[in-house]
């Protein structure tokens, strides 16, 4: 379909945790549907060689990377290694995360340390070294960087979550610096904020959960990780050659409505 035809493209965290269509895999399946050279980052090469698979079995083009983005040389080799094979880097998702369970008051400092690091270094790293390579491909860049609805309106969780909103809000903070700091050189940096999609990565959660999250939302209707990824597609398109900045509500309605009656 071309959207993206000539681009080449890096998601992180590409690869799903278990059966089913994560975020980082809709992104990744849609990029190379519309056109994009994909490079799957993960610290699994196993899931992500599956998904590499997946993608050239419908005829996209899929290369991958082995990489621990919370460390500044593997985010800085899988830069490399985009541009190597594909001659140019035009798009980043920054897409690593996890979750961090407690609150202040017993969240641990081993645990809000991985939180930090899992879900802010990876994008600063990636950020920083993806802007001197969409520099030098001319033309700019966009960069997406993933958050959650944890960072913009709380979580209420009997568990607490106070490292995991932290770390979504962070991520708010850094997209909008990024944006300001390279508007001039047409490098964007915008940020989906996603809402109760229905990925592996909540599987835990059982119908019960899952209807709940689902009676959460205004529109009424279940997310997937598609949903996420045609946000993804248009800000990494020419079609958002205007928009930088944007911290992106994928959600139904979850923060616009917030204050729907339940």
């Amino acid at each position: 379909m071309d959207r993206l035809k000539g681009k080449v493209a890096i998601v992180t965290g590409a690869a799903s945790r278990g059966e089913g269509v994560g975020n980082g895999k809709a992104m990744a399946m849609l990029f190379a549907r519309e056109g994009a050279k994909v490079l799957l980052v993960n610290r699994s090469a196993e899931r992500a060689e599956a998904l590499r698979e997946e993608i050239v079995g419908e005829g996209g083009e899929a290369s991958i990377v082995a990489a621990d983005m919370t460390v500044k040389a593997d985010a800085q080799g899988a830069v490399d290694a985009a541009v190597e094979r594909y001659g140019r880097l035009d798009i980043l998702v920054n897409n690593v995360g996890i979750g961090g369970p407690g609150k202040v008051e017993d969240v641990d400092d081993d645990r809000w340390q991985q939180t930090m690091a899992a879900n802010v270094t990876t994008a600063m790293n990636g950020c920083r070294a993806a802007v001197p390579a969409m520099r030098a491909s001319g033309g700019g860049g966009s960069i997406i960087n993933v958050s959650s609805i944890a960072g913009a309106m709380g979580l209420i969780s009997d568990v607490g979550a106070a490292a995991y909103a932290t770390s979504k809000a962070a991520i708010h903070g850094l997209t909008l610096s990024v944006a300001a700091d390279y508007a001039a050189e047409q490098i964007r940096c915008n940020c989906i904020i996603i809402g109760t999609v229905n990925t592996p990565m909540v599987a835990f959660m059982g119908e019960d959960g899952l209807a709940r999250r689902k009676k959460m939302v205004p529109m009424q209707v279940e997310g997937t990780g598609w949903d996420v990824g045609w946000a993804a597609v248009y800000l990494a398109s020419d079609e958002a050659r205007w928009i930088t900045g944007l911290l992106l509500p994928v959600d139904g309605g979850l923060i616009p409505l917030r204050n729907w009656p339940r």
